[in-house]
């Protein structure tokens, strides 16, 4: 049996949760959420990282949908709605591959019955506009985690890419940790700046995960964590997601981006977009500036370092697919996963490893926060304060 035949059987049992994928915002985007421009049944691969044939081939049993919007909207909270209503359109709208999820157990039942647990993060603090109401109102509306930042700093958490401005967290930014721990909505510490990280593992009594980043010491962007961090997960009981993202993988991507952000920036797009008319502007630079190339093994050589300094229990994958203009070669979209697990079976990995990195390690992760979020709940009751009244 060849390694990717072994990956596809223990696939079979065991699929890929990945803890972070943009289609909602491609969506929103690209066809302003015409879900009949963009039929996921079909082949998408023309415009897309992700749709249901592709998501089979690949093994993916959980997906956690981000429902992440621009920091500068002049209405967040209203954009972080509509995206939900995204996701809740795709499950409408496929129900014999999407199962909606909010709980562990959510994930084994759709495990079992062959389809995709479907769950939600927010990603960035900005989606509650400094209200813990808010917050509240998401988990209602069944998002799971909350990414405390996104690129720019929030009034009560620091950014991993913008200035310093809370030295972490602040006062209300330490309660609303404590407010996702009642609820339990699990901590997503993706994009937040090392402080950010700390102190939030200092105030969290839930583990914490992180969504989509990979490892500082291999290559050092402050997206990725440091291996300060990553020791205290077996502490907390949190995971770290590796991400597939090129500037979060080689260092000479870090700087092709850097330049590559400035050139978007000069032609008046934002470094994020994806558009049509962006990735012209994106494929011109690089035809005059070869882009480093990641492979399924670079993503592997952050896992074996990750594994080193945290342990094989506190791993999982988050791809970013469709929130990235490059993927890595082999993992061009998410039929690609099988290629990464048959390069960790083939450095070592046993199935037993490679079964917690996809799926067990995020369902005993979602399960424990449910666990803490019962016992707070029994003893606390939901929090009114304010920013104003906790941070001045």
């Amino acid at each position: 049996m060849t390694s990717v035949e072994a990956v596809r059987e223990l696939l079979s049992e065991f699929p890929v949760v990945d803890g972070h994928n943009d289609l909602p915002w491609a969506l929103r985007e690209q066809v302003r959420y015409d879900l009949d421009a963009r039929d996921l049944a079909a082949d998408q691969s023309a415009h897309l990282h992700t749709d249901i044939p592709r998501l089979r081939a690949g093994g993916v049993g959980a997906q956690y949908w981000s429902v992440y919007v621009r920091t500068d909207l002049p209405d967040p909270v209203a954009a972080t709605l509509e995206q939900i209503d995204c996701v809740r359109q795709l499950l409408d709208r496929h129900p014999e591959d999407l199962r909606p999820a909010l709980t562990a157990a959510d994930m084994e039942a759709a495990r079992r019955e062959g389809r995709i647990a479907s769950l939600m993060g927010a990603e960035g603090g900005h989606s509650i506009a400094n209200s813990l109401g808010t917050l509240r109102g998401l988990y209602g509306l069944g998002v799971r985690y909350l990414t405390l930042t996104h690129n720019d700093n929030v009034d009560w958490a620091d950014s991993a890419t913008d200035e310093p401005r809370a030295g972490g967290l602040t006062a209300f930014g330490r309660e609303v940790v404590r407010e996702m721990n009642r609820l339990g909505m699990l901590v997503d510490l993706s994009h937040v700046a090392a402080t950010t990280m700390r102190d939030a593992l200092d105030a969290s009594s839930a583990p914490v995960i992180f969504s989509h980043s990979s490892a500082r010491a291999v290559c050092d962007h402050p997206r990725n964590v440091p291996d300060d961090v990553l020791e205290r997960l077996p502490g907390n009981g949190g995971m770290a997601m590796v991400t597939f993202v090129p500037k979060f993988l080689l260092q000479a991507a870090v700087d092709w981006t850097a330049e590559a952000d400035e050139n978007m920036r000069a032609h008046g797009f934002h470094h994020l977009d994806t558009t049509a008319e962006a990735m012209k502007v994106h494929r011109a630079f690089e035809e005059r500036h070869p882009r480093p190339v990641a492979t399924a093994a670079t993503v592997a050589d952050h896992l074996d370092h990750m594994r080193e300094v945290t342990g094989i229990d506190h791993l999982g994958i988050g791809g970013d697919y469709d929130g990235t203009a490059f993927t890595p070669d082999g993992l061009d979209d998410v039929s690609g996963y099988p290629n990464l697990l048959a390069e960790l079976l083939d450095r070592g990995w046993s199935k037993a490893d490679l079964a917690k990195l996809t799926w067990k390690n995020a369902v005993r992760v979602l399960d424990a926060a449910e666990d803490v979020a019962r016992g707070l709940q029994a003893t606390r009751s939901p929090s009114n304060a304010t920013i104003e009244s906790l941070d001045g």
